[in-house]
């Protein structure tokens, strides 16, 4: 994908929608830092299509005008612990709070219609020819508020923060010293937008096979991730459902991803 050179005209803006939804059905792979556009998240959708893009893919709702896409979502565990925080059908179910029928690849492309800017998932890349020395990449990616719309006592959906259903492990040896200070779930994650592999001249966008939508372990294949690099072995079990919070097993819920914009820089 290139970057966008629209300039909030009215073609500028079908042109840019276009990239978007062609990333869903080509799987192109997300912008590199190089060829991230200049502008923030709140210049990205022009003035004309704000407010008039609802649903373009199944299970999923866009608001370009208020900036956040929704994601209809079925709670799949109501106890135990967690690696990621929702995952597709037939994928993570055992260890994820949701599950969302929408492929994941449209779930990145909803993002990218309301400017917001994905970056990698955490990798290792040789650092020498030989291949004997590696890097590690943390992840990067603009940071995403996640929450929950979920019924209350009355059946009125109510959105709450994501850290709502999470509680710290009980099991101590689990936690590492970072864990341990943590108070509280971080309510935000990396808009990491996962990979693609290419075989021939097909493109797979691998969180569609994988499933890994949300994810609180590394898996370095995920579209939302924590910043920071947290191996499975030791970190998958830092975290469980709060089972004071979380709804009946079944329950239909909505998963709302809302790109956070940084603030204006003052002259």
């Amino acid at each position: 994908m290139r970057k966008n050179e629209s300039t909030g005209k009215a073609d500028g803006g079908f042109k840019w929608l276009a990239a978007a939804l062609s990333f869903a059905v080509l799987c192109v792979q997300p912008l590199t830092a190089e060829e991230a556009p200049e502008k923030t998240a709140a210049e990205k959708v022009p003035a004309d299509l704000a407010g008039k893009i609802r649903a373009i893919f199944p299970g999923i709702t866009i608001n370009t005008e208020e900036r956040f896409v929704d994601v209809q979502a079925v709670v799949c565990l109501a106890k135990g612990y967690l690696e990621v925080i929702a995952c597709a059908k037939d994928s993570r179910e055992h260890e994820s709070i949701v599950m969302v029928e929408a492929k994941p690849s449209h779930i990145h492309a909803s993002l990218l219609l309301i400017g917001a800017q994905p970056g990698n998932p955490a990798m290792r890349k040789p650092s020498n020819e030989e291949g004997t020395r590696w890097l590690d990449i943390p992840p990067s990616g603009q940071a995403v508020k996640i929450t929950l719309l979920v019924p209350d006592e009355k059946g009125v959906m109510t959105e709450r923060p994501i850290s709502d259903f999470l509680s710290p492990s009980d099991d101590e040896s689990s936690l590492s010293d970072a864990d341990k200070a943590e108070e509280k779930f971080p309510d935000s994650f990396l808009f990491a937008g996962s990979h693609t592999h290419q075989e021939g001249e097909t493109k797979t966008y691998i969180a569609d096979v994988n499933g890994n939508v949300i994810s609180i372990s590394t898996f370095g294949d995920e579209v939302l991730c924590l910043s920071g690099n947290h191996a499975q072995e030791n970190h998958a079990l830092a975290w469980q459902i709060n089972t004071d919070n979380i709804p009946d097993l079944g329950t239909k819920v909505t998963l709302r991803l809302r790109p956070k914009v940084a603030p204006e820089k003052k002259e």
